[in-house]
């Protein structure tokens, strides 16, 4: 693994003093802490046990595609991290009901009924990996994320996204059909599907523009929408007959706001980010890229 090397200038020049070796548990109460600014995820709860108490999920909690989400942490190169979170995320797709009695607890009914089981995330969080954790993570069709921390003197912490792996979505088995508006709505891969040759297009050009921005971007299919991300959503995408619309994770205070351009902060709407804009033909597409870059240059 490359080293990082972080330098104070001014008066001289001071490189700070990097170190992995935090114990297990600091690093897990920041993370907890912060879990929202730092990963766009809800922490639910500390130590979640599972399997009749026989096992304990390190953090848990919902990010902000309503997914639900596992941190599973290491302390030493030889734990075998992925596969404990790989068991834990099993054991969860198979006990859905616990998951929702705990979001309804700590975040309410509304949140509960709309939990995407599409995408469900393991964040493995180390001050290291060994060379064999991303070749496995490769061979396995979940949503796992590597991030190496890095702690700098007292309160800079450094995380550093090691993997962008694309994987499939999971289909629930017998969700449509049912009373439940939330299965009744059209999926992201239905409405693409049905969508024009034109629309599409526009679409395929918009998505393969963002993930030219960095090597740390990847685009995850969920059940409403395509997210694209860093560590977090910069932006989303939806697609319908006759246009397509974007959310990006930036401030409609900072843009000049107009039918095509708006702000969504207090409206309900599928998809992550305040700053909505609404594409029906090619002519919008240079504005999406500058925006599309804008957020990812800003989160």
């Amino acid at each position: 693994m490359s080293e990082i090397k972080l330098f104070r200038y001014g008066q001289g020049v001071q490189e700070l003093k990097s170190s992995s070796a935090v114990l297990e548990k600091e690093i897990q109460k920041v993370i907890e802490n912060n879990m929202l600014e730092f990963f766009g995820v809800n922490f639910l709860q500390s130590e979640w046990s599972v399997n009749n108490g026989q096992r304990r999920i390190d953090s848990i909690g919902i990010d902000e595609n309503n997914c639900p989400v596992i941190f599973e942490y290491k302390c030493h190169s030889n734990e075998n991290v992925i596969n404990q979170g790989l068991y834990y995320l099993n054991w969860l797709l198979e006990h859905k009901a616990d998951y929702k009695l705990l979001v309804i607890e700590k975040m309410g009914n509304k949140l509960a009924t709309n939990i995407d089981w599409s995408m469900p995330r393991i964040i493995c969080i180390a001050g290291d990996f060994n060379k064999y954790d991303e070749e496995a993570i490769n061979l396995i069709n979940r949503n796992i994320s590597l991030i190496r921390y890095t702690k700098f003197e007292k309160d800079l912490l450094m995380f550093e996204l090691l993997n962008t792996n694309k994987v499939d979505p999971i289909i629930e088995e017998g969700t449509k059909n049912k009373g439940n508006s939330q299965y009744n709505l059209t999926t992201f891969k239905e409405q693409y599907d049905k969508a024009p040759e034109s629309i599409k297009e526009i679409f395929d050009e918009i998505k393969d523009f963002a993930l030219t921005l960095g090597d740390d971007v990847s685009d995850n299919i969920l059940k409403l929408y395509l997210a694209l991300k860093k560590i977090k959503n910069f932006a989303t995408m939806g697609i319908y007959q006759t246009k397509i619309i974007i959310n990006f994770r930036l401030n409609p205070a900072d843009y000049e706001l107009n039918e095509k351009l708006r702000d969504v902060s207090e409206i309900g709407h599928w998809g992550c980010g305040n700053l909505e804009l609404t594409i029906k033909s090619k002519v919008e597409i240079d504005l999406a890229k500058n925006l599309l870059k804008q957020a990812y240059e800003n989160n």
